[in-house]
């Protein structure tokens, strides 16, 4: 797929599909790598959901981060979101076998549950790109994500409270599959939610989001004055992305510096 096709996907369905941004033949030892990283912090691993998850993900492993400046990934956010792109989130996400069913949700800065959210009516454009980086094959069996083709052209979402029940099936969700090393990308205001995985093997996952140089993730940053003010403010907590140590910076490969270097602490 080239670059209009990816971006007629995002226009038209609100996500497409980038294969093989990680090589098959490395794809194995970065899922077991990234695997191994979230499983020796239970602490992040919900037991009623079944979902493993280890925000800043970056600080403990690096093992896919030569692939975070695909130049196929990143012609897409420039046309999509300007020159300057940075990474906004880099999470890991397991989901164990028998995990439960998601809820139906866009993601930060859509979603209505966060205290820094664009309120809806939403504008008719692309501010934010959510990826999913299939470190296991997504199939129909281990819980390719759910989405809801069209709905990123929705003026809210069920975050909102708009009497959309976010438990239940909706007719035409689609489960998005495919092949270990492909990357899903998806307009951050599409509706899309977890699946459930009926193998026997986790499925394991990074999403990496992808923000234009103007918008403000101090709310993200555990320790902002920002954050502190908007929370208090609103009465609601928002997702937490840890800051990166200079130790972990000076280890990133240049292309990727430049993605994270609003998040480096220290000196």
């Amino acid at each position: 797929m080239d670059l209009d096709q990816s971006l007629s996907g995002i226009q038209t369905n609100g996500f497409c599909i980038i294969e093989d941004v990680i090589p098959a033949s490395q794809c194995k030892d970065v899922r077991d790598s990234v695997l191994a990283t979230v499983e020796q912090d239970r602490g992040n691993y919900n037991p009623e959901t079944a979902v493993g998850f280890l925000p800043g993900v970056i600080n403990h492993n690096q093992s896919f981060a030569p692939y975070l400046a695909d130049q196929r990934l990143l012609g897409m956010a420039d046309r999509l979101l300007g020159h300057g792109v940075r990474i906004s989130f880099t999470s890991a996400i397991v989901n164990q076998p028998g995990n439960a069913r998601g809820r139906w949700h866009a993601d930060w800065p859509f979603n209505q549950k966060n205290a820094g959210h664009i309120p809806p009516p939403y504008p008719d454009a692309v501010l934010h790109l959510t990826t999913l980086w299939m470190l296991s094959p997504f199939s129909e069996e281990n819980g390719g994500t759910l989405v809801m083709p069209g709905s990123h052209r929705t003026l809210t979402n069920p975050t909102a409270g708009n009497g959309v029940d976010r438990t239940d099936p909706f007719p035409g969700e689609m489960k998005v599959c495919g092949r270990a090393g492909s990357v899903l990308v998806l307009d951050s205001r599409l509706w899309h939610a977890t699946a459930p995985n009926a193998s026997e093997q986790p499925r394991v996952a990074l999403a990496v989001r992808y923000a234009p140089w103007w918008l403000n993730l101090e709310v993200l940053r555990p320790e902002s004055q920002e954050r502190k003010r908007l929370t208090s403010a609103t009465g609601k907590s928002d997702n937490k992305v840890p800051s990166v140590p200079q130790e972990v910076f000076k280890r990133l490969p240049d292309e990727v510096q430049k993605l994270y270097q609003h998040w480096v602490v220290g000196d």
